[in-house]
């Protein structure tokens, strides 16, 4: 090695060569030009640089050339010794040719295209991705009428063979939705307690059952008073938050499901229940197909952009055509009556989905969960019929007292 020079064998793309040796020698810097991972080199987009010196072994038909990609001829290495930190080439991964070269005979036979199929197809110029298909209304509506029918056949099964089945029946609905409503309300961090409002919503409706309007009342107040004392143990922190979660959930689900339980315990209760599951039935599917086809004026684009005044006017007419008959026929309540009755619960159907819309919205989700295809949660399901049967209750009082 000539005196007076010295090498920096840092392993990388640059060599510094400091002279030293002479007046006017100053600091000059080296590039190593076949260094692999030269930065000079690496941002050719497939052309040799200006200083490639001819007679090195390069493939130019690697897209994006950045250094030699054959073996090096064994020579002696500059400067002796070791290879001076040079990168080695004889690793590098086989990068497929270019699209614009031409085949050769020794090529592989491409591969046959893929057939088109019915799955899924990825987004791409001019091409957007499939969707799965619903309806206008936005649900999976064969899903939506299957596990509508079967709750349904459910729910008259239990109330006209053994009607303390359709008690356990309307007690695991509450079970099921106090829980569903418990954890949406964690997306807004609140912790209401969920055991003691389960234990105090199943004891509503029992007392409902067994003891009337009056010890309902009295569930409330113990199911609140459960829930209060099980916070205490959380300490002060969101107590307020908390209490005031728990106090909904309280009232929203247990205490409008025990008028339910209210409607079931007279001799003709199961005629009760039907007719108002008729009329909120009634009025759903009227919404629905009205809504769908006539559509344009939104009710309440806010909470519910889908809802439109359309819509509403058909779950009138649909609840008070079919409420009419069911009145006159199971509870010998007179047309005119009747139609009020399901007009009446066609509103209240409606103010109680608009009014879970709203929480929903609040809590910033979707559905309360995904318990049941193409409904969601079963609170999506009940929010109609909670609000339905206080109404059924006091209307059916007056125009249909019980003997």
């Amino acid at each position: 090695m000539p005196p007076g020079q010295e090498i920096d064998r840092r392993r990388g793309a640059r060599r510094h060569v400091a002279f030293n040796g002479g007046p006017g020698c100053g600091l000059m810097s080296y590039s190593d030009p076949y260094s692999s991972v030269d930065p000079h080199r690496a941002r050719h987009s497939g052309a040799a640089p200006d200083d490639y010196e001819p007679g090195f072994h390069t493939n130019l038909d690697v897209p994006g050339w950045a250094g030699p990609t054959q073996p090096v001829p064994e020579t002696e290495p500059p400067y002796g010794g070791d290879t001076n930190g040079f990168a080695d080439t004889t690793q590098l991964p086989v990068v497929s040719p270019r699209a614009d070269r031409r085949p050769r005979d020794d090529d592989p036979d491409p591969a046959p295209p893929r057939r088109p199929g019915p799955g899924k197809r990825r987004a791409g110029p001019g091409r957007p991705p499939t969707t799965q298909k619903t309806s206008r209304a936005g649900r999976n509506l064969p899903a939506a009428i299957g596990v509508g029918v079967t709750l349904g056949a459910v729910l008259l099964v239990s109330l006209y063979t053994y009607k303390l089945a359709f008690l356990g029946v309307l007690a695991l609905a509450v079970a099921v939705g106090i829980w569903e409503v418990s954890r949406a309300m964690r997306a807004v961090r609140a912790q209401p307690p969920t055991i003691p409002l389960i234990a105090g919503g199943v004891l509503m409706i029992c007392l409902a059952w067994y003891a009337g309007a009056d010890a309902l009342l009295l569930g409330l107040a113990a199911t609140l008073l459960a829930a209060t004392v099980w916070r205490l143990a959380d300490g002060p922190k969101d107590f307020k938050r908390d209490l005031t979660a728990s106090t909904l959930i309280a009232v929203y689900v247990p205490f409008l499901a025990g008028f339910a339980a209210l409607l079931a315990v007279p001799p003709d209760g199961a005629d009760r229940v039907l007719v108002v599951l008729i009329g909120v039935v009634l009025s759903d599917t009227g919404g629905y197909a009205a809504g769908v086809f006539l559509g344009r004026h939104p009710m309440a684009p806010t909470i519910s952009p889908k809802k439109s005044w359309e819509g509403f006017g058909g779950s009138l007419v649909a609840a008070a055509v079919g409420s009419a008959i069911s009145c006159y026929f199971l509870l010998n309540v007179d047309f005119w009556w009747g139609a009020l009755i399901g007009a009446a619960l066609s509103v209240a159907a409606v103010l109680g989905d608009l009014f879970e819309s709203m929480l929903k919205r609040d809590l910033g989700v979707k559905d309360m969960s995904h318990l049941l295809p193409g409904h969601g949660g079963l609170m999506d399901r009940l929010d109609s019929i909670l609000f339905a049967v206080p109404t059924a209750y006091l209307l059916l009082s007056i125009f249909a007292p019980v003997r």
